[in-house]
């Protein structure tokens, strides 16, 4: 009979944390395994030294680096993959024989743990138990006195190696926040806390509950001295404090909202006067996805909403404005096609103290459009499919009169988890008018690391493969597919038989 795993948590470090259940399995296993880091003890087996049975056989896994730097074909990911196969292997060895293995764990074994590795490695295998264990991080709120989150505060534990915008901006986002993973990576954890107004308030601590435990404020940490069983905690009081109105010193200015374009994707699409407008204001308004695009910065509020409430959010904006701060309303791609600025104007006329003023920015059409080459060289038109703000009968009469007055068109929000006929329709519909080798440009994720552009034709188009994340081009009887799978239409050229 096989044996039984137990993947069982230390806590923090003192050893009186540890739980009675663990203090029994430890005491009684066949095998105690434990990781330890290059050149180090474990700081596991520390902890529960004096619990191991003198009896038990000890596996120490030891790591093959801590670092990104190997030389390992599959690089660090590659070397830690080879590591946890070989450990379970040594593992599955004891179990095989019958033996009771415990791995342990500092803190719990399934947060951000090693032994979760394992975990998934055997599970399926072997009889498996996981028997969890206090945090590092209750820990550290507790020797802080700092309580953390209250009533429905939202706590968000972040690993210090985010990227430093993508920090900041999730420290802005959330009430309560724990920052793991630090060491190295601590100078831009601060720099993110500044950026996220969150840095006053910021408790780091190092070693929590063990013997060589310290606290001090964030602010005030040498970053050469910070080692990796350490945090950060930004209790969620704190936000509320940062949100308190500060005393009114800027000069009085006209009340205004910006209606910005950010572009389909990359950085390197946004306009200088975007970028600058961004860099100034005091408040983004948005659908969510869209506000987590603005790098977050000190002295700057978001306020992301769902995509749905497109008017709710514009009355939002204009509230904000007549206080005097600055406030920025953002879209993707062009605020004006598809975009916020439209919602802006329809409630603002309620607000005739806030005036409205659209930035431009590059549209998804443009983009694809660049992307394949030239198809809107000629007359076009835009359409959405989205049946949300306007009937399918409009819809279709739409496309039909675009199909019959030989534009290219450009189609928007083809499809999405909730409409996944509108586009099926639309084909069937344009080829009732248009020939069936029309060509067709698929754009997906143009600008974004997961890009991808084809070109088909009407009638071979796969509209199950298509969703909101593309944009579609028809083409016109004037538009044609290059040797080299270049899409260009013509400017001047209408071919015999077409409608003009």
């Amino acid at each position: 009979m096989s044996g039984r795993f137990y993947c069982v948590g230390l806590g923090p470090g003192d050893p009186e944390l540890i739980t009675l259940k663990a203090a029994r399995l430890i005491g009684a296993a066949d095998v105690v395994a434990y990781h330890a880091g290059v050149g180090k003890q474990s700081h596991a087996r520390r902890i529960a030294a004096g619990l191991i049975p003198s009896t038990a056989i000890e596996e120490e896994l030891r790591y093959p680096v801590t670092t990104g730097s190997t030389d390992h074909p599959g690089g660090y990911a590659g070397a830690m993959a080879d590591f946890y196969e070989q450990s379970a292997g040594r593992l599955a060895v004891h179990l095989d024989a019958g033996r009771h293995v415990v791995l342990l764990a500092e803190g719990d074994p399934l947060f951000y743990g090693s032994s979760m590795y394992m975990h998934d490695r055997l599970a399926d295998r072997f009889a498996t138990e996981v028997v969890p264990g206090v945090p590092a991080f209750a820990a550290a709120t507790a020797s802080a006195a700092l309580p953390l989150v209250r009533q429905t505060d939202v706590l968000t534990v972040l690993p210090g190696t985010l990227p430093e915008a993508e920090l900041a901006r999730r420290l802005a986002d959330t009430d309560g926040a724990i920052i793991m993973k630090l060491g190295r990576t601590f100078p831009a954890v601060r720099r993110a806390l500044a950026a996220a107004g969150r840095l006053e308030h910021a408790v780091y601590v190092e070693h929590a509950s063990a013997s060589a435990e310290r606290r001090l404020p964030a602010a005030d940490v040498d970053a050469t001295s910070v080692p990796y069983f350490s945090l950060v905690i930004v209790p969620g009081d704190s936000r509320r404090l940062e949100a308190l109105p500060a005393p009114q010193t800027r000069a009085s200015t006209a009340a205004e909202v910006l209606v910005v374009g950010l572009g389909p994707g990359p950085d390197r699409w946004l306009t200088p006067e975007v970028v600058a407008a961004l860099a100034e204001v005091d408040h983004v308004v948005g659908y969510a996805p869209y506000v987590n695009r603005v790098p977050q910065r000190a002295g700057l509020t978001r306020h992301a909403s769902g995509n749905t409430v497109e008017v709710d959010r514009a009355r939002h904006a204009m509230e904000l404005a007549r206080t005097g701060d600055r406030v920025a309303v953002v879209s993707g791609g062009d605020a004006g096609v598809f975009g916020m600025a439209a919602a802006v104007y329809e409630v603002a006329d309620d607000y005739p103290d806030v005036s409205v003023r659209v930035l431009p920015g590059i549209s998804a059409v443009q983009a694809v459009a660049a992307r394949a080459g030239a198809p809107i060289g000629g007359d076009f038109a835009v359409v959405s499919l989205s049946d949300r703000l306007k009937p399918w009968p409009v819809i279709e009469q739409r496309l039909r009169a675009v199909a019959e007055a030989d534009l290219v068109l450009a189609i928007y929000n083809p499809a999405s988890r909730s409409r996944t006929e509108q586009i099926d329709r639309a084909q069937k519909l344009l080829l009732e008018v248009l020939p069936p080798d029309r060509p067709v440009i698929v754009g997906r994720d143009v600008g974004r690391a997961e890009e991808s552009l084809t070109v088909t034709t009407l009638a071979s188009l796969d509209t199950t493969t298509i969703d909101m994340k593309c944009l579609l081009i028809v083409g016109s009887s004037a538009t044609t597919v290059s040797t080299s799978g270049s899409v260009w239409t013509s400017r001047s050229v209408v071919r015999a038989g077409a409608a003009i």
